[in-house]
């Protein structure tokens, strides 16, 4: 890609395995209002078996006009992926948009600017989820799908590679990948960020920084809810008990029991209502999730696995 003297480099990394949307991800890319000052490219790092995406990619580099870089990065583990995004790049920035997203025209510029005003090594954006007429209305009304960051105690500790921008030459960033041995249970992004923080690397959150994601049909159910908030637990859980022993171990332990029995409690008064008792079920899930974690029960595969009815896409 070639770079003007004295602009700086942004790459846009996006990891695929099967998913015609990328076509989609891509066109929304090369219609970005792009940030002052910077040349951008794309990287795609397939992390299908086959080269399966290489045609598509290169035929819409072309029509797009937009500089892209296509990596074969097989094995169907996004950790794979997602390293080959961080090997390709020698950019200032790099940014994660997942495959079946799209972004809105001032995504990159404003995760920029809030780079830029805040100096953190890392920038998250929201996801909006945007939900199909057949999508259970309880899920549309309460919105379980899209995607924010989490804040404790004032601060963001971890964070997520569907909607991120990050400093590359930030010290807490310098040689880190992604674990491998998260790549198709889920959760290698969690355990990435949160290693980031504890390094010293600042999250921050850009709230204007849009991406929109189509929940597909075989997400729109409950049981997928359930899972993915199993995981999510089970990854927090591994998170903690390495940094607890003994008796801090058996407190953590008592805490999400405790937890998760208070939220199945408080399903019970408002099982009347679809919104309020599956968003308390969920979360009394995800603390299971936390006690499977410190016990160190095996992780959920969420990836390089056939869904129902998704003829070998990646489940999540």
């Amino acid at each position: 890609m070639a770079v003007q003297v004295g602009n700086r480099v942004i790459d846009i990394g996006v990891c695929t395995f099967r998913r015609p949307e990328l076509a989609d991800t891509l066109r929304s890319l090369a219609a970005l209002r792009m940030p002052e000052g910077f040349d951008v490219g794309v990287i795609v790092a397939d992390n299908d078996d086959k080269p399966s995406a290489q045609a598509l990619v290169a035929a819409l580099s072309q029509e797009l006009g937009l500089p892209i870089r296509y990596r074969h990065a097989p094995a169907r583990n996004i950790s794979v992926a997602r390293n080959a995004c961080l090997d390709a790049s020698e950019a200032d920035f790099l940014a994660f948009i997942d495959d079946d997203e799209t972004a809105t025209a001032g995504w990159l510029a404003e995760l920029v600017a809030t780079a830029e005003a805040s100096g953190a090594t890392a920038v998250l954006g929201p996801v909006r989820a945007l939900y199909r007429p057949d999508a259970p209305d309880w899920m549309r009304r309460g919105d379980f799908h899209s995607t924010l960051p989490v804040w404790v105690h004032g601060e963001i500790r971890t964070g997520y590679t569907c909607n991120v921008l990050l400093r590359l030459g930030a010290e807490s960033l310098r040689g880190r990948r992604f674990s491998l041995a998260r790549g198709q249970t889920g959760g290698e992004d969690t355990e990435f960020f949160d290693q980031v923080h504890r390094m010293g690397g600042r999250i921050v959150f850009s709230p204007d920084a849009w991406v929109d994601e189509v929940v597909p049909r075989a997400r729109a159910a409950f049981d997928w809810l359930g899972r993915r908030r199993f995981r999510v637990g089970q990854t927090h859980g591994r998170l903690l008990s390495q940094n607890a022993g003994g008796i801090g171990l058996a407190k953590q332990l008592g805490l999400a029991s405790a937890k998760a029995i208070f939220c199945f409690a408080a399903a019970l008064p408002v099982v009347a209502s679809p919104v309020r008792r599956n968003r308390s079920v969920l979360r009394g899930i995800m603390h299971v999730g936390v006690v499977s974690g410190l016990v160190g029960i095996r992780e959920l595969r969420l990836y390089g696995q056939p869904s129902p009815g998704e003829g070998g896409k990646r489940a999540a």
